[in-house]
């Protein structure tokens, strides 16, 4: 599959919990509507486990018990990830940075480009665990489960970053536009992933 996501917004070297959850709700409804679309709409039940296959005959059927899940219990939260170690899928990501600086100057004002990125990473993955979300945070009745692109960071095996001046004045100088291209490919072909190569 490939897949753009956008974010407008600061993004602060060295993220804390609270930058990184505004950023998974930004991503949040994007990744949510791609499971409304084809292909991981024929794939409901990775993220439901209730979920009943209508298989007609002459289809391979997985039975409940063979059925991978990519939801994740963190606290409070059920995430739900594209890109799953369960699913035996890895990404390659294109990251088109737009940022209020100068070309070059990528190290002093809106911070660290490397860190930069590391707090867009975080934000891209199920939380390491409830120390890495926000203190109280709850999720809403529209994040349930609460969609996130990776299950872990470690599953993304190529990442390339273009820079750019962000051409609009007045911005504060850790405003960022962010597209990020996402092309997901099996590391182990099975019969859940064969349609989201």
């Amino acid at each position: 599959m490939e897949f753009t996501l956008y974010d407008r917004g600061p993004l602060r070297a060295n993220g804390g919990p609270k930058d990184k959850q505004r950023l998974r709700q930004y991503f949040h409804p994007q990744i949510k509507e791609l499971w409304n679309q084809p292909p991981l709409n024929e794939h409901s039940q990775l993220i439901d486990p209730s979920f009943e296959s209508t298989g007609s005959v002459g289809q391979i059927v997985v039975t409940s018990h063979e059925e991978p899940s990519v939801v994740k219990r963190v606290g409070t939260y059920d995430f739900a990830s594209v890109v799953s170690s369960q699913i035996n899928l890895v990404a390659d990501l294109t990251i088109t940075f737009l940022r209020p600086e100068p070309p070059g100057a990528i190290v002093t004002q809106g911070g660290d480009i490397d860190n930069r990125i590391k707090t867009l990473l975080d934000a891209l993955k199920i939380p390491d665990g409830p120390g890495a979300l926000p203190k109280g945070a709850c999720p809403s009745a529209d994040e349930r489960p609460f969609f996130c692109l990776l299950e872990d960071d470690n599953l993304v095996t190529s990442l390339n970053i273009k820079t750019d001046r962000l051409l609009e004045p007045n911005v504060p100088s850790n405003e960022a536009v962010l597209l990020i291209h996402v092309r997901t490919r099996p590391t182990v072909g099975t019969f859940i992933n064969l349609g989201l190569m």
